[in-house]
């Protein structure tokens, strides 16, 4: 069979065909009267071998090594392909997503493109001040997309740089909800916290429906962050794990002060001081009693001013002189 038959055949070019015959990769088994290259069956089967090689990754010295040498084992080859393939998607991943991102921001002309990558370089950067800056930057008017910075929030660790992300989330409004609510399903437990975090500086019913959700979490860090901050916005939900958290001694001070806020509700007062009450049964330990008793200096009626006179005969002394001390301070009210 002749060269352009093959081609026709194979799909491979003549042009490429003769490039093989260079590398030694495949030699036409004769020539015609004519001088004319001729390939038998074996060399055809050959070519075919060679472009399947080819559709793997390897290189044509690869190829020729894979066919020729006896001694050649495909396993270490076909590992190193496997690394090569997944670095390479990673790339087009991220250049992906970069790009997704520099359309979200709806560049009019080449001048907001560059301003959007200089922006995302530098909330990608090492240095904390550097992606400050750039957070900062996003609500001044710099095309910078919501995703970019959720994606920022979820990843980083310096409070501070944190603090601005959050900051300009908040400025976006509820569009980082969304790519959040998604977040606290993660699993990696870093990214479920941030994203918690994150949530609970966002103002707003959206907000409180998603921190509302997160109560019901497997993750315990997250429901304990929704917790605090629902108290603070006034939902009733939150009171069992918030005075859990006075027991386990977990961010305490924050969990009374929000139980404090939601007793400022006479309908709810009673029921959060029977909750701490019902703790200071089964044998609690004194360092749990007082903070069961610190907890209920902000609550208000009967039932907490009760427990506070049976805190003050307490065997343990600490917890005797903090319940007396409350019940004077609520006395001189």
């Amino acid at each position: 069979m002749l060269i352009g038959d093959v081609a026709r055949r194979s799909g491979v070019s003549a042009r490429m065909l003769r490039h093989y015959e260079l590398l030694g990769l495949v030699r036409p088994t004769g020539r015609t009267a004519g001088g004319y290259r001729e390939y038998s069956g074996a060399d055809i089967q050959r070519i075919f071998h060679i472009e399947s090689l080819r559709s793997l990754g390897l290189s044509l010295r690869d190829v020729g090594r894979a066919l020729d040498d006896p001694a050649f084992r495909p396993s270490d080859l076909v590992a190193d392909l496997i690394r090569q393939t997944q670095a390479r998607i990673a790339r087009e991943t991220e250049l992906l997503r970069q790009l997704s991102r520099i359309d979200a921001a709806e560049p009019t002309g080449w001048q907001d493109v560059l301003q959007t990558v200089s922006l995302l370089q530098a909330l990608a950067s090492e240095s904390a001040g550097i992606r400050q800056r750039a957070a900062l930057a996003s609500v001044e008017g710099a095309p910078m997309p919501v995703e970019a910075l959720v994606d920022a929030a979820l990843t980083e660790s310096d409070p501070i740089v944190a603090g601005a992300l959050h900051w300009a989330l908040v400025q976006s409004g509820d569009a980082a909800l969304a790519l959040l609510a998604q977040s606290l399903a993660s699993p990696e437990a870093e990214v479920r916290e941030r994203a918690v975090r994150a949530v609970a500086e966002v103002p707003g019913p959206a907000a409180t429906a998603l921190l509302r959700d997160a109560l019901t979490s497997p993750d315990l860090v997250v429901r304990r962050c929704a917790a605090v901050v629902l108290g603070a916005r006034g939902v009733a939900d939150s009171v069992p794990t918030l005075i859990d958290m006075i027991v386990d001694e977990v961010n305490d001070v924050d969990a009374a002060d929000a139980l404090g806020t939601l007793a400022g509700d006479p309908s709810l007062a009673e029921t959060i001081a029977a909750g701490l009450v019902d703790r200071l049964a089964g044998g609690a330990t004194h360092a749990v009693r007082r903070r069961l008793a610190q907890a209920l200096a902000d609550i208000p009626g009967a039932t907490a001013s009760r427990a506070l006179t049976e805190l003050a005969d307490d065997e343990d002394r600490g917890v005797a002189l903090t319940a007396a001390y409350i019940l004077t301070l609520r006395a001189s009210r």
